[in-house]
């Protein structure tokens, strides 16, 4: 039996791919600092899982896969090189697995965690192997290995690896500018789109509502099968038409090469979940899945874990002084400016009531470059709390703060909190219906959660 070890395990990405070699017939073992919800799922796997990072964890292994955080100056990761053990990065063994398959890989700056979700939900039916950067509730993990035909995974362009994949059929949300410690400019990003579809052996299915995106395609060579689709633009080959919300549903018709295909409902808000299913749909008719089934799949469908995630939504009956107030709680990982807007608009076209947005920047270098980019982002919302930028392990090389970003913001009531007691006594002093969605991909999600438990307790006094 091969030893697989992975550096950096509890990463939602590299967790995924631990469950999938484990049921391979791998025995498997790894190493984190940071223990999170996914470890209890590989502990009851049987998988090791170390606390601390050391060389001794990897000696005897046939092969270490290594998290893109993961620096040369590992232990774990220098004593394997130094030893001649074979290291792959996380999007290369992902991209062996897939390759293997008919492979359905999503990619795109914003978007692709909810359409791999979408996906493998819809096309459960099929007994897809899957592997998502979130955990679907359908599935219960992040991961499920597959007998049928299928694979169906994110695609990662944060570092270029999803150029490892050689898929049968591709999706792309949408380009913009991110990552740019790495790519340095939007030009190197769409590069890559060019390359990752050029990679696409059967059908790249893109979205040319966005501007980047056509751009790309415009400057593919010849010979690349491109479906396209749209929210509204019907010279798409996928369009939708008539949509309208009732009753916090959002329904709409769906039309593929001309035909209608029907009416489809969705219970995510937002129209950009529209434009975001509109791939899925045509994949899972076009592989068979009956269409009754689809769109119950599409129905009951909640979205991923800290993908608009609702923790809390009630009416507070005692406690607080506020025996008649609505509040809710939403968890959500949005953290580039244009998420942050199609998150925000999505919750406003159900929700009237007073909207805070609590947010945690995520990494020095994603404020730094994007900074102009967050001018309009909170501009739904009637109150903005900035957290402390959350490192992610970068070194602050930009004297980027909270409080420089703050001051980039257009709104009238916007103030930096840096201490999560504080944020607890604000949200306590609710005074009228309010909804409060905790953003970023640091551990803001923690916050949210504990708010979450002590708004279940209804105690003021341990509240705060």
């Amino acid at each position: 039996m091969e030893k697989i070890y992975f550096i950096g395990i509890n990463g939602i990405g590299m967790s995924g791919l631990a469950k999938i070699m484990k049921c391979k017939g791998y025995e498997v073992k790894g190493a984190d600092i940071c223990r999170n919800y996914v470890t209890e799922e590989l502990l009851s796997m049987g998988i090791k899982v170390y606390d601390e990072h050391d060389e001794k964890n990897v000696k005897g292994v046939d092969f270490v896969v290594a998290s893109t955080a993961i620096g040369e100056k590992n232990p774990e990761y220098k004593y394997s090189k130094e030893n001649d053990i074979k290291i792959l990065k996380r999007g290369e063994l992902l991209a062996k697995l897939l390759n293997r398959e008919t492979g359905i890989a999503v990619a795109g700056t914003h978007g692709k965690t909810t359409t791999t979700s979408m996906l493998a939900a819809s096309m459960l039916s099929k007994d897809p192997t899957i592997v998502v950067g979130g955990i679907l509730p359908e599935i219960k993990s992040n991961a499920k290995p597959g007998k049928g035909e299928y694979f169906i995974a994110e695609a990662d362009e944060s570092d270029n690896s999803f150029l490892y994949m050689k898929p049968k059929y591709s999706i792309i949300t949408n380009i913009e500018a991110d990552h740019l410690d790495v790519h340095k400019n939007l030009d190197n990003i769409k590069k890559s789109f060019i390359q990752f579809i050029s990679h696409t052996q059967e059908e790249a299915i893109v979205c040319i509502d966005c501007p980047n995106v056509n751009a790309v395609i415009s400057d593919l060579p010849a010979g690349n099968r491109v479906i396209t689709y749209s929210k509204k633009n019907k010279k798409a080959n996928i369009y939708a038409e008539n949509i309208r919300i009732e009753d916090r549903s959002t329904i709409f018709e769906v039309v593929i090469n001309g035909e209608s295909k029907g009416e489809y409902i969705l219970n995510v808000p937002g129209e950009h979940n529209v434009q975001n299913v509109l791939p899925v749909i045509y994949l899972s008719l076009k592989f068979g899945v009956e269409k009754a089934l689809l769109n119950e799949s599409l129905k009951n469908f909640k979205g991923s874990k800290r993908r608009y995630d609702v923790l809390y939504d009630d009416i507070l009956e005692n406690g607080f002084g506020n025996k008649t107030k609505r509040v809710r709680i939403i968890d959500d990982y949005a953290h580039h400016p244009t998420e942050i807007k199609a998150t925000l608009a999505a919750i406003k076209s159900i929700d009237k009531s007073r909207l805070v947005a609590i947010f945690q920047p995520h990494r020095y270098s994603r404020v730094h470059f994007l900074i102009k980019e967050f001018k309009d982002a909170f501009k739904l919302v009637d109150k903005v709390i900035l957290l402390p930028i959350y490192a992610a392990g970068e070194k602050n090389e930009f004297n980027i703060s909270s409080e420089v970003l703050k001051e980039s913001i257009e709104h009238d009531n916007i103030e930096v909190m840096e201490n999560w007691k504080d944020i607890k006594k604000y949200v306590s002093r609710v005074k009228k219906d309010s909804t409060y969605i905790f953003m970023g991909a640091g551990d803001i999600s923690t916050l949210a959660h504990e708010i979450s438990e002590d708004l279940e307790s209804l105690n003021s006094e341990t509240f705060v």
